[in-house]
């Protein structure tokens, strides 16, 4: 895809990865629209950003996802990339009394959040790209988080099957693959000393520049190539 001149939404673009990717994008010439559910992050990315367009919406309700539908749609209809990015992270077990609550949320924000979204926003004709977040424990589980991992793996998935489905109509689809990085998801301090976005964003876009489809750094790109036999043992390592 062209890395400038585009209009796009990035879901959960006021923080974590989405926040490197927005402020990216904008160094590079794009108007950017973000969604998330707390206006108050939103706002602070407007006042550091000030080209930066906002829309509240809670992905985890299916009218809010077809209500931001139909306000892109309406109001910008030129939009011509798609990054599903919104994810949310729970460490916790099978035997938690809120286990199944958690576990609801996450499939709902990670996996039908963002199919709902792209079967309705391949209705604009503008659009010519979509990008979909995975991670590196798309390929291999920390058992800590068993349904992330779980729908990171659908995701990734999924993302391969809608790369062929769309191919025929001219809509790139990239899925960019991110190791473990320096963020608040899963909760403050989880991912201290991890590396920073910044530097997993400036690979990803080198990446992008050079044609690639599937984006990878550090972790990721060890456990997106890795065979059988090294899967097993980064798992045995990452759950001793």
């Amino acid at each position: 895809m062209n890395l400038s001149n585009n209009k796009i939404l990035i879901t959960g673009g006021a923080s974590g990865i989405g926040l490197g990717l927005t402020e990216r994008f904008i160094q590079d010439n794009n108007t950017v629209i973000i969604c998330g559910r707390r206006e108050d992050a939103l706002k602070e990315v407007a006042a550091k950003f000030p080209s930066v367009i906002t829309k509240v919406c809670d992905l985890s309700t299916e009218a809010e996802r077809i209500a931001l539908y139909k306000w892109v749609a309406e109001n910008h209809s030129d939009l011509n990339v798609l990054v599903n990015n919104a994810g949310i992270q729970n460490w916790m077990n099978v035997s938690d009394e809120d286990f199944y609550q958690k576990a609801d949320a996450e499939v709902t924000t990670n996996i039908l959040a963002p199919i709902h979204l792209t079967n309705l926003f391949i209705g604009l004709e503008s659009l010519n790209a979509i990008i979909n977040v995975t991670s590196g424990l798309s390929f291999v589980q920390l058992a800590k988080v068993p349904v992330y991992c779980a729908t990171k793996a659908f995701f990734h998935s999924f993302t391969q099957s809608l790369r062929y489905q769309l191919k025929s109509r001219n809509i790139e689809v990239i899925e960019m693959i991110p190791p473990a990085l320096n963020t608040d998801l899963g909760g403050k301090g989880l991912h201290d000393g991890q590396p920073e976005v910044s530097d997993f964003v400036t690979a990803v876009f080198e990446q992008m520049k050079a044609g690639k489809q599937e984006l990878t750094f550090g972790f990721s790109d060890i456990m997106a190539n890795a065979d059988p036999a090294a899967v097993k043992a980064t798992f045995n390592k990452m759950n001793p």
